[in-house]
């Protein structure tokens, strides 16, 4: 059986092709006879050698440095709340079964928060050499 977070990313990868791609005969030439051009896996990363800021770049990336911030508040949310169920199941409802789930869960998000934390400051800085020295 294969991975279900796999077939979500298959259908949201699907849905922006076609989101993207203008209909066979709407906007634009149609191309006969010519099929598209494969897109090179290193065309799908930016590159980052030598990158001059745009205007308003600072601004997207301190937009995208607040959603990673609150994401990293969320997870340490969802890791308190796993820590108190944890003591709930084990301890009150005596449901042993369910120790080893919760903490497996409780292990990935605990992962979880550590990278997005180390994002956090690495994104962090990266906004920092975006900022104008005054």
């Amino acid at each position: 059986m294969s991975d279900p977070r796999n077939a979500a990313h298959n259908k949201k990868v699907k849905q922006e092709k076609e989101h993207h791609e203008p209909a066979p005969g709407v906007g634009g030439k149609a191309k006969k006879g010519r099929a598209p051009k494969p897109a090179a896996a290193d065309e799908s990363v930016p590159a980052v050698h030598n990158v001059t800021p745009v205007p308003g770049d600072l601004e997207k990336s301190e937009t995208v440095l607040s959603k990673l911030k609150e994401m990293e508040f969320h997870s340490r949310a969802n890791i308190e709340t796993l820590a108190g169920l944890t003591l709930t199941i084990e301890e009150e409802l005596k449901q042993k079964e369910f120790s080893e789930p919760i903490g497996a869960l409780y292990s990935a998000q605990d992962n979880f928060e550590t990278r997005i934390a180390e994002l956090v400051e690495k994104y962090e800085a990266k906004c920092a050499t975006l900022r104008p020295s005054t």
